[in-house]
């Protein structure tokens, strides 16, 4: 790990957050990710081994540790102390994104895998009133084999699938990537992704009623850019 070489308390926390990945490997374990694969999931640009050396340090620094799971030979990660103090710093840089940094995405910042991801982490799986329900969402500026996922709706717990789970489908949503980003950052509303046909839910008549209560977005969607307050 680089130093600043000062004594400076605020060099020094710097030198363990501000490396690279940190911030979201933290953002990521803060919202209940705790295996390798979740991890990865939520920052896929970062290689198993260059993630694997940020919790290391974390872990070297008291700020993660590192648990056996529960009957398996693998482990699971959890913030101590120490990391849950920074919580608050990470949800105030993401606060300051969203008030400084809002623009239209970049072609390099559709990324369909981490959507996915954060759906999966924000959506309601009771809004359905039964046992299990599965939404099928479609993405039509997608290739072929990223086109179609599904997610299980079953004992109030979501689970992604990347092939079909074998249920009938209780809800379709047909979407672009970009769309379903911006209703899910706050940036589009999904009334307005509705009637400007961006988006379309089908299902039974109560379809675009279920599909609001079932699905999340962020937790700052609520922040106003600057100057839109």
């Amino acid at each position: 790990m680089k130093t600043y070489g000062q004594f400076c308390p605020i060099a020094k926390a710097s030198e363990v957050f501000c490396e690279r990945w940190t911030s979201l490997i933290l953002r990521d374990l803060a919202v209940g990710a705790t295996r390798f694969s979740q991890l990865q999931r939520g920052i896929p640009l970062a290689s198993p081994t260059l993630l694997s050396r940020r919790l290391k340090q974390l872990e070297a620094e008291g700020v993660v540790e590192r648990r056996r799971a529960e009957g398996r030979q693998s482990w699971t990660y959890h913030l101590t102390p120490a990391g849950e103090e920074f919580v608050p710093i990470v949800i105030a840089l993401g606060v300051w994104g969203q008030r400084w940094t809002r623009r239209q995405l970049q072609e390099h910042e559709i990324d369909l895998d981490l959507l996915l991801w954060a759906m999966e982490n924000s959506v309601n799986p009771s809004a359905f009133k039964k046992e299990r329900a599965v939404v099928e969402i479609q993405f039509t500026d997608q290739p072929a084999h990223k086109r179609r996922w599904w997610f299980l709706n079953e004992k109030e717990r979501c689970e992604l699938c990347i092939k079909e789970p074998g249920f009938d489908v209780d809800l379709y949503v047909r979407s672009d990537l970009p769309t379903l980003i911006y209703v899910w950052r706050g940036d589009m509303s999904l009334t307005q992704a509705l009637e400007a046909d961006r988006l379309e839910a089908h299902g039974d008549r109560m379809a675009a009623k279920t599909l609001r209560a079932w699905l999340g977005v962020s937790s700052l969607a609520h922040v106003q850019p600057a100057g839109q307050e």
